[in-house]
Parts: C-alpha cells; structure tokens; sequence
C-alpha cells in the first residue's frame, strides 16, 4: 500500500490523504485536490519523487497559484513532519494490528 499525505506544516493537521495499491500518480492527484478544495498555501514542498515532479502535479498546482518547493536529494530531515506522521502511524496503528490484507 502507498499512502499520501497532504499536510499544513504549522498546524501539522493533515489536510488530506489517499491510500492506493500501486504508485500511480492518479492517487496523488486526487490528494492534492481534496487539499486545495479546503485550504490553497502559498507554498506546496513535496520530496522529489517521481509523483511530484511529473507534469501533472506540476501543472494541477501551477493552476491553483501555489508555489513549488522540493525537498533536497537525501534530505530526510526536510519533510521531517510528514517522516515523523509515518513513523507513528507504523508504530502505533499498521505493526500493533498486523493486517492481513489492505482492506
């Protein structure tokens, strides 16, 4: 399972998120619209996956006047926020209740 997530860096609230079974971008796409339906930041950071710098997330937020901020190569600590959100949700939710299946 891939799993996005759309966060405010001030608030850490997570604005949206989407979960799919391949990392398509189409599930990417969809996380971003549900953000800038609720909220539109003047700066959108992202790490430089393939996702983020294809041209159609480029172009989706070019649209909405949102800025493009990429994390630097091998910078983990850059997207520290989102790092720390996966790492709570494997500890405290995916590994204490060991899924069977994604459903």
């Amino acid at each position: 399972m891939y799993l996005v997530a759309i966060m405010d860096w001030y608030s850490r609230y997570v604005v949206s998120w989407e979960m799919d079974l391949s990392l398509e971008i189409s599930f990417v796409l969809e996380a971003v619209k549900l953000a800038l339906a609720r909220s539109r930041p003047e700066i959108m950071n992202s790490d430089q996956g393939s996702q983020f710098t294809s041209p159609q997330y480029i172009e989706l937020l070019k649209n909405a006047g949102v800025q493009i901020s990429m994390d630097g190569k091998g910078r983990v600590t850059d997207n520290i926020f989102v790092e720390r959100l996966w790492r709570s949700l494997k500890y405290e939710e995916v590994y204490l209740l060991d899924y069977a299946s994604p459903r």
